[in-house]
């Protein structure tokens, strides 16, 4: 479900996919080649999202920016299913794992990996490269090669999935 207001009207770029479950609402662009999974909500309502390309939101994840700010999220990003998004930024090739919370004016540096269920407090800065865990979020090790290998294949999943929903759509049974 896909709504204007305040007149504000989403965009969906080129080849992204948005599940007809999600809700989007707003002031949200979605990048070329993005999934959006079912039961997704992004909150443009009074802040602008902003998601980039091939980056996968999946199901369950809620995003939301503060009045008057934005909340970006890079390419190749992976909001794992039921994340909670209030981050100031996401940088390129994140992955945020299932359950986990990103809370207000956060920034999580490019590559780095937040855990399951990891808690990034309110203005944490994530440096590039690096796991965080816990509640609160802190940083337990590098993200190592095999990390990115592991990571790099999981986004091309979704990148593939996106396409295959755009390409067969779903079938409602009654």
């Amino acid at each position: 479900m896909i709504y204007a207001f305040d007149g504000h009207s989403p965009v969906i770029e080129e080849g992204a996919y948005v599940s007809e479950t999600a809700i989007v609402i707003g002031d949200v662009v979605v990048g070329k080649g993005a999934y959006v999974g079912h039961g997704v909500i992004l909150r443009g309502d009074y802040g602008r999202i902003e998601i980039g390309p091939e980056t996968a939101v999946e199901e369950g994840v809620i995003v939301h920016a503060p009045p008057n700010d934005v909340c970006k999220i890079g390419k190749r990003v992976t909001l794992g299913h039921g994340a909670i998004i209030h981050s100031k930024e996401i940088e390129d090739f994140v992955v945020i794992g299932m359950g986990a919370v990103t809370s207000l004016g956060t920034v999580i540096g490019e590559y780095s990996i937040v855990a399951e269920g990891a808690v990034v407090k309110m203005n944490a800065k994530i440096p590039p490269k690096v796991v965080v865990a816990g509640s609160p979020a802190k940083e337990v090790r590098p993200v190592l090669e095999r990390d990115t290998k592991l990571w790099s294949m999981g986004k091309q999943l979704y990148v593939d999935l996106a396409q295959k929903y755009l390409k067969i759509g779903m079938q409602r049974l009654d």
